[in-house]
């Protein structure tokens, strides 16, 4: 069992936070801003939006653990969390679906501007009454000649208000549960395709969010991701992948807090002394390192089982519930350490808690991911 890196992926992450760190330098008023066409185009440059998407279509052909250290440095380096959120969600909901479900002539139409940029993809899963139980969603798909209609409203649509093409599911028979569900590619310009206007959320504010309905909106049967009635399977298969690598960004923002902590306390001085000799402090900044290292290892291991074709839902699991609750206690603890400057927008801090909370609820929440892990324990 290997630990280590080789040098050619030490250079990868060392270039990719240096080109993060250069084209997004840390900037409150920005972070706070939904990501401009500019700032995408910026991604698909350094070769984030299509790093596991393969060379011949303009991607970076890199293995899922690969694609997981990418979105990690992206993570510590981009202090707009929303904005690699919404770059992670557009690889692994969107363009990953695309590349293993659809027909070649759209893959060959889509998939070279989903990775430079410039194309933006919206998954378009959630809906109002269909949060964790997607088994039965409202919105449907109708058949008819050469294809499909589908009428309905997506709710939680991210990048929703600004992206190009949707990656969608829609009920094909209502009456067949998980096999009645269908995956579509639908283009934002399609006749009867709306989208709502950005919600206002708490945190990721980078990524904007928000509705995308559906009203008679006919769609090819050449934009059917895989087969009818295969949308469940569509779908796990993105899930895979978002839960093993998307949540590598954390990671980084964890390196990223870990770091400004430790020369916070280093710097900070009370009561005559540094608070870093102060062992409820020390304590605290141990704690932070040991879910950081802990959510790392459950993450390479689901992103390994997922390039050797294993059988990863329990690991994705694991370090989705421990990446997403870690980053959310360091969060915390980051606020608690910088006292009430932590409070303060300025410093960031208190963004990192933000971006923090909803890691807890998309992509499964973290007691859905307690209901794997037991399945998986056979209980």
């Amino acid at each position: 069992m290997d630990f280590g890196w080789n040098t050619e992926q030490q250079a990868r992450y060392a270039e990719v936070l240096a080109g993060v760190r250069a084209a997004f330098p840390q900037d409150r008023e920005r972070d706070e801003q939904p990501f401009t066409r500019e700032d995408w185009l910026g991604l698909g440059k350094l070769g984030v939006l299509g790093a596991s998407v393969p060379e011949r279509f303009g991607g970076g052909g890199l293995g899922a653990l690969d694609t997981a250290r990418v979105i990690e440095a992206v993570g510590e380096g981009c202090s707009s969390t929303g904005l690699v959120f919404a770059a992670a969600a557009h690889q692994f909901a969107c363009a990953r679906p695309i590349l293993e479900f659809a027909e070649p002539a759209v893959q060959e139409r889509l998939l070279p501007g989903l990775c430079s940029g410039a194309l933006i993809a919206g998954n378009a899963m959630t809906e109002a009454d269909a949060g964790s139980d997607v088994s039965r969603l409202a919105v449907t798909a109708t058949p008819v000649e050469g294809g499909y209609v589908l009428d309905g409203t997506k709710s939680f649509v991210s990048n929703g208000p600004v992206a190009d093409v949707y990656v969608t599911y829609a009920t094909t028979d209502a009456k067949a549960a998980h096999l009645g569900l269908t995956g579509f590619v639908v283009d934002r310009d399609a006749p009867g395709v709306s989208a709502g206007p950005p919600f206002e959320k708490t945190g990721l504010l980078g990524c904007p969010a928000g509705t995308v309905s559906f009203d008679d909106c006919f769609v090819p049967a050449s934009q059917v991701l895989g087969a009818p009635g295969l949308g469940s399977t569509v779908f796990q298969t993105s899930m895979a992948w978002e839960r093993a690598c998307l949540f590598a960004l954390y990671l980084g923002v964890q390196q990223r807090l870990l770091d400004a902590c430790t020369h916070h306390v280093r710097r900070r001085r009370q009561f005559q002394r540094r608070l870093s000799e102060f062992q409820a402090v020390s304590h605290r900044l141990a704690e932070m390192k040991l879910r950081l290292e802990s959510g790392r290892l459950l993450l390479y291991r689901a992103c390994w089982e997922l390039d050797r074709d294993g059988d990863g839902a329990l690991w994705a699991a694991l370090s989705k519930l421990a990446v997403s609750e870690g980053v959310l206690e360091s969060a915390m603890d980051a606020v608690r350490l910088f006292g009430a400057r932590g409070y303060l927008r300025e410093e960031g801090i208190e963004a990192a808690l933000r971006d923090a909370v909803p890691g807890t609820l998309f992509s499964g929440t973290s007691d859905i991911q307690r209901e794997i892990i037991a399945r998986e324990l056979g209980l």
